[in-house]
């Protein structure tokens, strides 16, 4: 927390997202959706576009039933329109993390290149 109440995230620069010249931090985004209810975790991450460079897409694991609408509306009170998710990928499947017990987003990443459902 800085001086004045501001607060400043801090992440690392290959985690940042690029879309259509503005930047996303996924670490705000992951820290509105979970606040959403029935969210047990989530990861926010760039996937590629073809105008824009990246887009944002998340992937949300729910501990109870979710649409992909009520959270994106939530979202949209909550955040500038350009740092909303544009996809989602809603699964019950634990994130994937390493020994530090941190999120390993490469392998999340491999997730939401395998369609839903398959191993």
């Amino acid at each position: 927390m800085l001086e004045q109440g501001r607060l400043r995230l801090t992440t690392r620069r290959s985690d940042l997202i690029l879309r259509g010249g503005e930047n996303v931090y996924p670490a705000e985004v992951e820290g509105v959706l979970a606040e959403f209810p029935g969210v047990r975790e989530c990861a926010v991450l760039g996937v590629p576009h073809p105008d824009l460079g990246q887009e944002v897409m998340a992937v949300v694991v729910a501990s109870e039933p979710i649409s992909a609408e009520a959270i994106e509306a939530f979202a949209r009170e909550r955040l500038a329109y350009f740092k909303v998710p544009s996809r989602w990928r809603i699964t019950t499947e634990p994130l994937p993390r390493n020994a530090t017990d941190k999120v390993v987003r490469r392998e999340v990443e491999a997730m939401v290149d395998r369609p839903a459902g398959s191993p």
